[in-house]
């Protein structure tokens, strides 16, 4: 998959405004839902549910286990639950324009893209880059 591919550049923790913050954290929840919406709209997934609501998103893959992503607002962090990998917070980088683990660099997006993938057997792209809020 294309964001394997390429090695993680060196993202830096953000100081964000609490308005830039909502604003980069609810685009993410919201291109996050309608993605993974549209994928078990086009896809036959077994287990396979997407459900939003007050900035938790629960993405269940059958047996394969539930990922949650949820806001923080007072981290200004998103935080992860992965039945893969366990739990992750992430920081925004406003140069990079991505969520990112500071433990080990990877971004919101590369470890979606690789650990989904790989449960549900079909390569996934998750729009995750290019967030910025209205500071940058």
């Amino acid at each position: 998959m294309a964001s394997s591919s390429k090695p993680e550049p060196e993202y830096v923790v953000s100081n964000l405004s609490d308005d830039d913050y909502h604003t980069v954290s609810d685009a993410c929840m919201e291109r996050m839902v309608e993605y993974f919406e549209d994928l078990g709209d086009d896809h036959e997934i077994p287990g396979y549910d997407v459900e939003y609501q007050s900035g938790v998103m629960n993405l269940k893959l059958g047996d394969k286990g539930t990922y949650v992503v949820n806001k923080q607002p007072p981290n200004k962090q998103l935080w992860l639950s992965s039945p893969t990998s366990g739990p992750k917070r992430y920081d925004y980088d406003t140069k990079h324009q991505t969520w990112f683990y500071n433990r080990d660099h990877h971004s919101l997006k590369y470890l979606l893209d690789t650990e989904i993938t790989e449960a549900i057997g079909l390569e996934i792209d998750v729009p995750l880059d290019g967030i910025h809020s209205n500071s940058d």
